[in-house]
């Protein structure tokens, strides 16, 4: 942060002593600063959530992943969005609101080069445990990396391609299995992607 300040001073208080090229190079500065900035700022968060005590409530989680999705949405972003009926969940509403977050925030990334963006959210009971899925229809991945997909500083695009620390799926494995569930994605290239989590029912019934 000390770093972009000063190039930030640089920029704007020296700028006539500064050629195009000056600029230019304090701009990349400035940039990869910020990145590595918000790089710490996920890791910590990582690391935050692994001794975080957990509050559990009954949540409902219709309400939670529409509350995530529409504070990702930009306003002039279109985008058709649909969430099922969703079982409720025993579960630390903070710490869930972090995956909705994170889980949503990636099907808008990956949607955004496509026309007639979808993305859908279900919901389903099953013996022993509920299960989540966000679907979209965006450019997908490779089946055959999907084991990458959930690892600190895995990515299967370029930083180039979407923006991104490679932290924010590993955070919402790490809740989920906090919470004693699970979690898996499916993929096509070019046809979207489907991440799933599942929970253990409320109250332990089956």
């Amino acid at each position: 942060r000390a770093v972009d300040g000063f190039s930030r001073i640089l920029l704007e208080d020296h700028a006539k002593q500064l050629d195009a090229e000056g600029k230019r190079l304090l701009d990349v500065v400035r940039s990869n600063t910020r990145q590595m900035g918000q790089l710490i700022d996920d890791l910590l968060s990582f690391s935050r959530i692994g001794r975080q005590e957990m509050a559990r409530s009954s949540v409902d989680m219709e309400l939670l992943a529409k509350a995530a999705f529409d504070d990702q949405l930009a306003a002039d972003e279109r985008v058709s969005f649909t969430v099922g009926e969703l079982p409720h969940a025993d579960v630390d509403p903070s710490l869930m609101r972090q995956v909705w977050t994170n889980l949503t925030s990636n099907a808008l990334k990956f949607t955004r080069p496509k026309a007639g963006r979808v993305i859908e959210i279900a919901g389903r009971t099953e013996p022993g445990r509920v299960v989540y899925s966000v679907k979209d229809n965006g450019v997908g991945f490779d089946m055959a990396y999907s084991n990458k997909l959930f690892g600190v500083f895995q990515r299967l695009h370029s930083s180039h391609e979407f923006e991104g620390t490679g932290v924010g799926l590993a955070l919402v494995q790490r809740i989920v299995h906090r919470h004693g569930g699970e979690v898996w994605a499916e993929g096509k290239v070019g046809e979207g992607a489907t991440f799933s989590f599942s929970l253990p029912r409320p109250g332990g019934s089956s």
